[in-house]
């Protein structure tokens, strides 16, 4: 399963089942998950990324942040994953 950076993920397994995510930073077989309110930028959430399922979305302003400046703000995040449930249709 290949994550980038920027890509939106669904939680499969935990407290967080069925919501959704921003991938921040990928260490070996750990993703760091934002979603801008209940886990915040400067905080991430470490997630196995067995336990996570893969969207076809990634937000291209999100991966670019990322691959630049290295963060992104919780408003930031908060917005991409509003449009992102938008064009889903989704409730995040």
């Amino acid at each position: 399963m290949e994550i980038d950076l920027g890509s939106v993920v669904c939680s499969k397994a935990g407290r967080d089942k069925g919501k959704f995510f921003f991938v921040v930073a990928l260490e070996q077989e750990y993703a760091y998950l934002v979603d801008g309110d209940t886990r915040k930028a400067d905080r991430p959430k470490k997630k196995k990324l067995k336990h996570l399922q893969k969207t076809n979305y990634i937000s291209d302003f999100i991966s670019e942040k990322l691959r630049t400046i290295g963060k992104v703000t919780n408003s930031e995040v908060r917005k991409a994953l509003a449009e992102y449930s938008e064009r889903q249709g989704a409730v995040v």
